[in-house]
Order: C-alpha cells, then structure tokens, then sequence
C-alpha cells in the first residue's frame, strides 16, 4: 500500500489507499481574501490564529500554510514572502501540533518554510514545468520530504485528462530520476468545475483510479473547484468527496469549517422579535439562544463536507468500527451523564416496590 508520511514535531498524518481519507485546511491563505491579506501586511496575525485553531478542531490532519500576499508597500513577492512564510510557520506551530504543507510558487519561501518546519512537511507544489521541475525536486530531494504534483505543464492545464495523466507521470519520472519515490509524490490531477465541463466529476473518477493502478501514488485536490460557479457547492461538494474516496482518492484541500452564525445575523433576529414585541432577557447566553432561535450553533464546527468525509470513512471501512463517525454524531450527554440518570430510573422502581 502506498503511504506519504507528513509529521510535525510530535504528531503523524498518513495519507494512504487504506486510511482515512487526510483533509489539508485551506484557510491559511490570502488568495482571494482581502482582509486577511490586509492583516498580515499590518502585522496582524489574528485570523491566521483563529483559522488554524479552528481548522484543527473541525478535523483537519494537515495545515495548507501560503503567504501569498502581494503587497501595498512592496509588490515583490520574492521579498515578502519568505520572512512572512516564517512568522505563519512559527506562530502556527505554536498553536497546533499537526503537519504543516508549505505552499508558495516563490522558491525562496518554499525553502525558507522547509527550514522552519518542524518534523516533515508537505511541499506544496510542483509542476510539469521544466522551470518548476529543476527548482523543486532538487529542493525536495535536500529536506526529504514529499510534494503535491499538480497535472499541468508548459502547455498549460488540459482539458484531456489524458494529457494530465501523461503530465503526472512524467514529474513522477523525473522524481525518480533525483531519487524521490513514488510513495512522496501525491498527486493533484486537477479539478475542473462540473458547471463548465459536464464530465469533469467522471474525468476525476477515472484520473485517480488510473493514477492508483498505473502510478501507484496518492492524490489530492482543491475540493471545491468541482462546485464553482453552481448554487448550493455543499450540496455538490457532499456529493463529489464520498464518490472521489470511492475512486480511490486519498486526500483533499479544502475547508472542514462550518462558521458559527455571527453577531450581526443574530442581532438582526433579535431585532426583528422586538418588532414583534417580543423582549429577550438581558444576559442570555447568545450561543445557547442563537440554537433556540433556530439560527444552528454560534460556535464555528465542522463543515458538511466533513460530515461526508467522515460517512465515506465509515464506509470504505477506514474508520475501525466507526469509531470517528460514531463519536463526532453520538447526541449529547444530559447534563449529569446516562448512567445518572438510569441510577434515577432504576431509583424510582426501588421506590416503587418499596
């Protein structure tokens, strides 16, 4: 079975065709985001906090970290990243004690970041391209450690699935050639948005069943890219990750966060029951009113995908008796536990022979 090891300082993620199936948080990235590309040019690192925290605690094994942000003050990238690359590694570090994947199309920051991780990262990425193949697999090869390949070249990405197996087989060809095995090159054969291209779920599906058979390597994928452009991408997205693990895929990058209702949405139900004439005492706990409203969870939790993810686990059997499914979906313990209040049942019956 082929097996990519990524470990931190104390914890190991596997990504395997017989293990669960590893979710890389995507959060910590600015790409597209910009107030947190904002806050880190100010210094301020407090959403990369509250991401990283939150990511870990809705089930993420691995931690995508990109520092792609282009500056205001300074538009080149090959400046900024690296010592920014550092700071993000350092501070999540210190926060989380998962495997980090170190993303960056600078080459100074994907060096900078495998000389501040800790234990073995995952590289984040490498290409077809000669210009990438020449700058990363030596760089892979140095700090041992396994990369994502991403299915595109010179020519671009294809829509011939085809072409982006034959790309895929050539940086695992080269790979070899520098001594990097099989077993550290996971895969990305490139999502296409099923909105634009009717087949492209299929096209996936049988991608990562050939590059399993014929390759023998995992693989990965941007999660989300199957949705884009189409109402309701949970809904599909819930769809894609069970029949993906089905096919043989064996990781994904993307968001396992479902964000908790925020302030603002709550005070507008609030304020709507006071149209009504309806008060609402003071100093009521808003998480627990926020549930009672009928607004779900004022807490962030894991996302639907998970959800999915964690069913698939259960049933390609990578989650022994299912265990993680069983444990993330039991009901609650009233308060005083099952066991009190069976005491309590079992009470009322002595009483009652009595």
């Amino acid at each position: 079975m082929t097996r990519t090891v990524v470990e931190s300082k104390t914890k190991t993620a596997v990504i395997g065709f017989d293990q669960p199936f590893c979710v890389i948080g995507e959060r910590i990235n600015p790409t597209g985001r910009k107030k947190l590309a904002a806050e880190l040019e100010a210094g301020d690192f407090s959403t990369v906090e509250k991401d990283a925290l939150e990511q870990v605690a809705c089930g993420a094994a691995v931690l995508d970290v990109n520092a792609g942000v282009v500056y205001n003050s300074n538009p080149n990238p090959n400046e900024t990243e690296p010592p920014l690359m550092r700071k993000m590694i350092e501070l999540v570090q210190g926060l989380v004690d998962v495997p980090l994947c170190i993303d960056s199309s600078v080459p100074g920051a994907l060096e900078t970041g495998l000389e501040t991780a800790e234990g073995r990262p995952l590289l984040n990425s490498v290409t077809g391209e000669e210009e990438r193949l020449e700058m990363v697999l030596p760089l892979v090869k140095k700090y041992n450690v396994p990369v994502v390949a991403i299915s595109n070249d010179d020519t671009g990405i294809s829509e011939d699935p085809d072409v982006r197996f034959a790309v895929a087989k050539k940086i695992v060809e080269r790979a070899a050639d520098h001594g990097i095995p099989a077993h550290d090159i996971v895969v990305d054969p490139l999502v296409m948005p099923v909105g634009a291209m009717a087949t492209a779920g299929l096209q996936v599906f049988a991608l990562v069943r050939k590059l399993r058979e014929e390759l023998g390597v995992n693989t990965t994928c941007g999660a989300s890219n199957i949705s884009f452009g189409l109402p309701n991408r949970h809904g599909i997205n819930n769809a894609f990750l069970p029949m993906a693990i089905a096919a043989g895929m064996t990781s994904a990058i993307m968001n396992p966060v479902q964000p908790g209702v925020s302030d603002k949405k709550l005070d507008e139900r609030l304020a709507e029951l006071a149209a009504l004439g309806i008060s609402i005492p003071e100093g009521i706990d808003r998480a627990a009113l926020s549930s009672l409203l009928g607004l779900g969870t004022h807490q962030a939790s894991s996302s639907k995908e998970m959800q999915a993810i964690r069913g698939a686990n259960f049933l390609m059997n990578n989650d022994a008796n299912g265990a993680q499914w069983i444990r993330h979906n039991k009901p609650p313990t009233p308060a005083g536990g099952s066991e009190g209040a069976r005491g309590r049942r079992e009470g009322r019956r002595r009483r009652a022979v009595a």
